[in-house]
């Protein structure tokens, strides 16, 4: 029998078991399903834990979660199209929830289908190699419990680990000797810790942009962002300011490319994160940075050196959940046979296309056009549909929201692309609301 195998159990492994067990209730035949994750729980990122460093097991600790953290962009724009927020929660609710919602909503779906049978927890994967001879990839994992080695073959390997989860950490002269605390965004949990201090955030991409927020607004002195090529240029609220890159550390005086100096009780480097794959042979190895269209994937997924490898949700990201989900449906149906891919050379050149485009967007509002256009090309060769121009125009809302208001960008309220509900207005502006319980949150 065909075996798969899919390496991670957060919304891209879910996506794919989800996409196995649509077909199968359409009367298809699956092949086995064996997906393998390093934690106890499935979630992946949206695990909140107050670990940070190692797990229990002495493992890198996977998740990015910070607690206070409410979703940054319309709900309405990560909706999988097959499993409302109206059918999940019974009603509607706001735009922009917390991140215990959204787990909620994410597990949700993965309960409902019945897939957790085919997770393997608290298994790591070690190695994963491809045999020319017998078509088939050796896959090398450990049990974390009982520290048993397992290796068995697969026909098809998914890899859905994500890339946020591995720091890139830039150093920067007489941070060595910096006397206050210095973390990357990874190890962020609580903003209420850096209260009454003076911050320093090095970046200028999502998490500057939300951390930022959530430390001034729990009671941050003041935080100063760091940019490297441009200002994130928001109309920030009183205690937040912009300036160049960091040149030095002096003890706890920085001092800037532009000349300015701060004095700093604490560091967070929002600098972003690696594609890092240690468990998978050289040859197997997906080299990439953070871009809209990754190279070496055809169709953004597939590995064009041998296809039989597949990458889920490699891409810099607007769309989230349902792009892993178009992603996973366009994988399983080349998997059960119902797409052919087509030749190495012209999944080069498919690749290549796409990514022309790319390097030619000049705006937010045309990459947000770029990607609607390639899940929608996954989309239209599968059994996956939502209102995909609904969802553009939601990103595309929220950017001028944004541009408006950066505190007030999450009181606005977007239209389903599944349902065409409007979503309600939540009882409490964000910037006020310093509860984000649930229970708080449904207001029940």
């Amino acid at each position: 029998m065909t075996r798969v195998a899919v390496i991670g159990a957060g919304p891209c492994g879910l996506s794919q078991l989800q996409a196995f067990r649509s077909a199968q209730k359409n009367g298809a035949e699956i092949p086995e399903v064996v997906c393998f994750d390093k934690q106890n729980d499935w979630g992946g990122l949206w695990n909140y834990t107050w670990r940070t460093g190692t797990d229990e097991y002495g493992e890198t600790a996977h998740s990015s979660m910070y607690r206070y953290l409410w979703s940054n962009g319309p709900k309405e724009c990560l909706e999988f199209g097959d499993y409302s927020f109206d059918e999940h929660f019974g009603r509607p609710i706001p735009s922009f929830p917390p991140r215990a919602l959204l787990r909620d909503y994410i597990i949700g779906r993965a309960v409902k289908s019945d897939v957790r049978d085919w997770v393997r927890f608290a298994h790591v994967v070690r190695d994963v190699s491809y045999s020319e001879a017998t078509a088939q990839f050796s896959l090398r994992a450990v049990n974390l419990v009982n520290q048993v080695d397992i290796e068995e073959t697969f026909d098809y390997v998914v890899v859905a680990t994500g890339h946020f989860s591995v720091p890139n950490v830039p150093s920067f002269e007489g941070i060595d000797r910096f006397p206050g605390r210095v973390i990357h965004g990874h190890e962020f949990r609580d903003a209420v810790e850096f209260r009454e201090q003076r911050l320093l955030i090095v970046g200028a991409s999502y998490s500057a942009e939300d951390i930022a927020l959530q430390c001034r607004k729990y009671g941050a002195a003041s935080v100063t962002c760091s940019y490297r090529t441009g200002a994130m240029g928001f109309d920030w609220p009183d205690g937040i300011e912009e300036l160049p890159l960091v040149d030095r550390f002096e003890d706890s005086t920085v001092y800037f490319s532009n000349g300015e100096i701060r004095e700093i009780d604490a560091v967070i480097l929002c600098t972003g994160y690696l594609h890092h794959f240690p468990f998978l042979s050289e040859d197997l190895r997906l080299l990439a940075h953070n871009r809209l269209y990754p190279g070496d994937l055809y169709k953004g997924v597939f590995w064009i050196n041998n296809p039989k490898l597949m990458y889920l949700g490699m891409q810099d990201q607007y769309y989230t959940f349902s792009m892993f989900d178009a992603q996973a449906w366009y994988a399983r149906d080349a998997m059960l046979g119902r797409i052919e891919l087509p030749a190495e050379s012209e999944m080069r050149a498919d690749s290549k296309t796409w990514q022309r485009r790319e390097k030619a967007l000049a705006d937010p509002i045309q990459d947000i056009d770029f990607q609607t256009d390639y899940c929608k090309d996954l989309s239209e060769s599968v059994d996956y549909s939502l209102d995909w121009d609904l969802a553009a125009e939601n990103f595309k809302h929220w950017e001028h929201h944004k541009e408006e208001s950066i505190v007030g960008y999450r009181n606005q309220a977007h239209p389903s692309p599944v349902t065409g509900t409007q979503a309600p207005i939540h009882h409490t502006s964000w910037w006020e609301a310093m509860d984000d319980s649930t229970e708080s949150f449904l207001g029940s």
